[in-house]
């Protein structure tokens, strides 16, 4: 059988990962926030957007252009995934607010398999690129956690995710100098935030796997998950009920939860072959996170960056 090209990227992600074990320089982080509820999938075309899971919830307000007096949009899709990647790597390892938007950045989505140097047609990685990171860095954001023991009581944190943003780009010459004369600061709350408890993934995994936001954000799930098994050495139930709240809230009508489901083993067998530390059972009603799991990238390495065991 002749391999598509996904199909043969992802045998060779999965060839390489199999050969040479991760070591720190493979691995970017995400703030588990976004883990415990996603960003979405698809266009909401709406100004605000909340995804809840349990106790939490997530929410989104677009941002306003003051001088073309219309929203920016919400982000969506995989490329503020991967930005978020990056950019929660780049503050943990400067340990600043401000970070350029330089040659780090091209040399991320690079790595990633986006190409940050072509301009060209309104589905040019540049100009998609250039689009999602106004949505998300103009986006503000919301964490609510509820109180268990208090059903009245909640705790709110509202947040800018860039407050100073300098974006120099033009999509049509997006090889100029000027592009990469960027930066961002990022809001104190907001890098607190995705600072506190980083959870650690393969960059090399991410750019095998970034064609779909469901399986990024499964892959990030189960590198969270096999952080907590690992640490415990007891497996961890997933049930698909309680993870399409939580990654798949595009999935509507009776057969959602069936359509859910048959993306996610999809999604999961593309994760297991880029992440041959995970060990897990596809059972009735969810899948197993099963005890002899470790994770994507090995503990030393990431030193007291991994998330808590909460």
């Amino acid at each position: 059988m002749t391999l598509t090209a996904h199909q043969q990227k992802l045998l060779d992600a999965a060839t390489a990962i199999h050969l040479d074990s991760a070591s720190a320089k493979d691995a970017a982080f995400l703030a588990r926030q976004f883990i415990q509820a996603t960003l979405p999938h698809r266009d909401p075309k709406a100004d605000t957007w909340s995804r809840k899971n349990g106790n939490f919830a997530l929410g989104l307000q677009a941002g306003f252009n003051h001088l073309t007096g219309q929203s920016y949009g919400l982000p969506y899709g995989t490329i503020p995934r991967l930005v978020l990647f990056w950019i929660t790597t780049e503050a943990l390892r400067t340990k600043q607010r401000r970070i350029e938007l330089g040659d780090t950045l091209a040399e991320f989505m690079r790595e990633v398999g986006l190409s940050p140097d072509t301009g060209g047609g309104k589905r040019s990685d540049a100009k998609r690129l250039h689009e999602q990171m106004r949505r998300l860095f103009q986006a503000r954001i919301s964490f609510i956690q509820a109180n268990l023991q208090d059903t009245r009581g909640e705790a709110t944190l509202n947040m800018e995710i860039a407050p100073r943003t300098v974006l120099w780009w033009d999509v049509r010459k997006p090889e100029q100098g000027s592009l990469w004369e960027s930066w961002i600061e990022l809001g104190e709350s907001f890098f607190e935030a995705i600072t506190s408890a980083p959870i650690p993934v393969d960059t090399r995994a991410l750019r095998a796997l970034k064609r779909s936001p469901l399986t990024l954000d499964l892959y990030a799930l189960c590198c969270y998950e096999s952080y907590r098994v690992q640490k415990t050495r007891k497996p961890r139930f997933l049930a698909w009920r309680s993870l399409m709240v939580q990654l798949g809230a595009t999935y509507h009508g009776k057969r959602a939860q069936n359509d859910f489901q048959k993306e996610c083993i999809k999604a999961i067998r593309k994760i297991q072959a880029v992440m041959p530390s995970l060990k897990l059972e596809i059972i009735e009603g969810g899948f197993t996170i099963l005890s002899d799991t470790t994770t994507a990238i090995p503990q030393a390495k990431t030193r007291d960056s991994l998330p808590p065991t909460q």
